[in-house]
């Protein structure tokens, strides 16, 4: 009963959904990720310096940016749509197209995800992750520490510069994110925060090198 009726207040709901654009949503999304996670596997499997992954890079970046000026024009006629709007992975979409656009897109579309967060049509979490990228191609420290960068040299992973690395989880915890900590484990990254402090300086000096 419990169910029948859960599946009923789906159907209603979808009912309100603009579907010729949640369509068109959905099918950048099928077009976006399965190359990145490729993109990822093939990093783990052969390395960041291999064919396969030059390969699979430069497919990546030509859908990216045939999918960038799809999201823009929807961005540019509709606004950031929410999910009552185009469901839940349609208006994801919208956030891992710009995510990966050049500075000046992510720049001229970081205020207008901000007010959708404010509106509750993006998530504090995605609008972190936008916030930090744009932070360091400015040049700044990020403020969440989500992104994270691999030293050529050493082939370590580490955090990428960081403001006030002693409040960085207040800040995660304010957006929804989870301990730092626990997150850059992925990157097999063991987080001391006195030692990351101390390494700021040369972690900058690094960044600006590799970008």
């Amino acid at each position: 009963m419990q169910k029948g009726l859960f599946n009923l207040k789906k159907s209603l709901k979808s009912k309100n959904y603009d579907n010729p654009l949640q369509v068109k949503l959905l099918a950048i999304y099928d077009d976006d990720q399965p190359i990145r996670q490729q993109y990822i596997l093939a990093q783990k499997e052969f390395g960041y310096q291999s064919k396969q992954i030059d390969s699979l890079g430069k497919v990546m970046m030509y859908k990216v940016s045939i999918n960038l000026i799809k999201v823009i024009e929807i961005l540019d006629k509709y606004g950031w749509v929410g999910t009552d709007k185009v469901g839940g992975t349609a208006n994801q979409t919208l956030f891992l197209v710009i995510q990966h656009a050049d500075l000046k897109t992510q720049q001229k579309h970081l205020p207008m995800m901000r007010e959708a967060v404010k509106n509750k049509n993006a998530t504090g979490t995605a609008l972190a992750l936008l916030e930090d990228r744009v932070a360091l191609e400015e040049g700044k420290r990020q403020v969440y520490g989500s992104q994270i960068g691999r030293d050529n040299e050493t082939n370590k992973n580490y955090v990428l510069p960081l403001d006030d690395p002693d409040n960085v989880d207040k800040r995660r915890a304010e957006v929804g994110l989870g301990l730092l900590a626990e997150y850059v484990k992925s990157w097999d990254i063991i987080l001391n925060v006195e030692e990351y402090k101390k390494q700021l300086p040369e972690l900058e000096e690094r960044h600006k090198r590799q970008k």
